[in-house]
């Protein structure tokens, strides 16, 4: 219960802060296109003060993630951070004036439903503390590929679809974070030499800075609708296979493979459906949420 309860609490900061950062970007003009450009964005960016508490909040949730990995496993933290979309959306509506419609309620309860149904029919089990020696390295190669391969391919598209890629990307290396936390947190009992003198510490804040930049170009490149469920699924899924192959976690297969799929597929329909609904979009975090919640009938009365 413990191990939920701060899953659930980081979830709620994580989304609060993916809001506000995309409230920042959203208020912010594009520079163009660049690396000039996108880094005079970025600095912008960093000076509002909605990004400013999003980047309190994000450490906030750091803080309580790593608390949940330290008392649970990998393969049950990790996807219940995918209630994070559920809070986005919610924090999103109040930030941005927009209701959520019926086909939105909808979504929710489908993703919901299919995180509750996966999580009681795979029952995670805790496995190691600290992962097995040596297998950091092929699965540390195997992410840096999976993530590269998605950066690269975002370059040849632009709009909704480049914003997912990114986002995925930036969900992979979170996931790698989630491990690499987890095994600094099983060192914490060794004492503060232990951990200062091992490397997952270092690598935690390589990689987290890795994921950090890819979700701001992940908002750069779209609207939160079309980040946010490659970035929540992929980083439940992908630390499932992290915690088996590093931690030795455990799913349970069998006849409960069948609801696990239906769990999946429905957390994927939610997010789709979250994804496509109107109320979500339709611009709801674009840049005229400054103008506020009226500025869409305003701007229908005098058009530019």
């Amino acid at each position: 219960m413990l191990t939920v309860v701060l899953a659930l609490l980081a979830a709620l900061a994580n989304a609060a802060a993916s809001v506000l950062q995309r409230r920042a970007a959203a208020d912010e003009p594009e520079g163009g296109a660049g690396l000039r450009q996108a880094v005079r964005w970025l600095v912008h960016v960093l000076r509002r003060p909605h990004w400013v508490v999003g980047a309190g909040m994000l450490a906030l949730s750091t803080v309580l993630q790593a608390a949940a990995l330290g008392v649970g496993s990998l393969a049950l933290v990790q996807p219940l951070m995918a209630a994070e979309l559920l809070f986005t959306l919610a924090v999103g509506s109040l930030v941005f004036h927009r209701r959520p419609d019926l086909r939105t309620w909808l979504a929710f309860v489908a993703l919901a439903s299919g995180l509750s149904l996966f999580l009681t029919a795979a029952a995670p089990t805790a496995g190691r503390s600290t992962s097995v020696p040596g297998h950091w390295w092929p699965v540390g190669a195997a992410l840096l590929a999976a993530v590269v391969l998605l950066v690269v391919v975002s370059r040849s598209v632009r709009g909704a679809p480049r914003a997912a890629l990114l986002g995925l990307a930036s969900a992979v290396s979170f996931s790698a974070t989630a491990a690499l936390l987890k095994d600094v947190t099983g060192l914490i009992p060794d004492g503060p030499g232990a951990v200062l003198t091992a490397w997952p510490l270092y690598a935690t804040a390589v990689v987290g800075v890795i994921a950090f930049l890819l979700l701001q170009a992940a908002f750069r490149a779209g609207t939160l609708a079309a980040s946010q469920p490659a970035l929540t699924l992929g980083d439940a899924l992908t630390s499932v296979a992290l915690g088996w192959a590093l931690f030795g976690e455990q799913i349970s297969l069998g006849a409960r493979v069948a609801p696990e799929v239906i769990g999946i597929a429905l957390m994927g329909a939610g997010s789709v459906g979250l994804a496509r609904a109107p109320s979500v979009g339709g611009g709801w975090d674009g840049a005229r949420v400054r103008d506020g919640p009226d500025s869409e009938a305003r701007t229908a009365s005098h058009p530019p």
